[in-house]
């Protein structure tokens, strides 16, 4: 965006503000003339040039993909697909972020988003994977595949944080913890039953306290302790942030 775009925002925000401060001194203080919501005067119609989408901050998010060169890491590392007609690995790794991002719970809603017109611009795509399609692609995926495409995340995320400046080049806090994730059913592949008596998942995550950032994530069943398989994640973190002064924090249970 260039400056002057910038400057322009700026000021439509600032008239906004105003107008929203004009009403709020207008505003009698007792009201005696019946309810405040008096929609009278309000007509619909439908733009023919002009289009808009709930999740608008979609485009921006996927133009930062391309410029860190995410997309390219994906597809350089993950080879699932022998065929690519016509999506990539990286289309439908960044089809189901994507599906999250915009509000969705499921699979079944990427049937909404790749209906919708604007989403579709906003991504320059003529079409999204489908829910069915999606799935498949999911299925496909054995646990050193999922390893790889954390790797491929994270060649990413070195890059950004070479552009970085402050705290995160001379030291890095590691957080492991463990998490219980309830789910809707009992008949799902690998769930269990918590210590808290949810049936689900425990997961282990292993994130960046600087950024907030997940760097390593492995689901694991309800029933599982916190401490299970955490060597091995904290182990490949501290490699990830070689070069800074590594801190890991986690509970005694994630240290036993």
């Amino acid at each position: 965006m260039s400056h002057s775009s910038m400057r322009n925002n700026r000021r439509i925000f600032r008239k906004c503000k105003r107008r929203k401060q004009n009403r709020e001194r207008r505003a009698p203080r007792l009201n005696c003339g019946g309810a405040v919501f008096n929609a009278s005067n309000i007509h619909y119609e439908i733009g023919e040039k002009v289009q808009a989408v709930n999740c608008g901050g979609i485009g921006a998010i996927h133009q930062m993909v391309g410029k860190v060169g995410l997309a390219d890491d994906i597809d350089e590392a993950l080879h699932l697909l022998k065929i690519h007609m016509p999506y990539h690995e990286s289309d439908h790794v960044l089809n189901i972020a994507y599906n999250v991002l915009a509000g969705g719970m499921r699979l079944e809603d990427m049937e909404l988003r790749r209906n919708d017109e604007a989403y579709l611009s906003a991504l320059d795509a003529e079409r999204t994977p489908d829910p069915t399609t999606a799935g498949d692609f999911t299925r496909r995926f054995s646990v050193s595949d999922i390893e790889t495409l954390m790797d491929a995340i994270n060649t990413t995320r070195q890059r950004v944080w070479q552009r970085c400046s402050g705290d995160l080049i001379n030291e890095a806090f590691i957080d492991v913890d463990g998490t219980i994730a309830g789910t809707l059913g009992r008949c799902k592949h690998g769930m269990d039953i918590s210590y808290k008596g949810i049936w689900g998942y425990h997961p282990l995550i292993v994130s960046l306290a600087n950024t907030k950032e997940i760097l390593f994530m492995e689901n694991r069943p309800g029933n599982v302790a916190s401490h299970q398989g955490a060597a091995k994640w904290i182990d490949k973190a501290i490699v990830l942030v070689t070069g800074r002064i590594a801190m890991v924090r986690t509970k005694s249970a994630s240290a036993m």
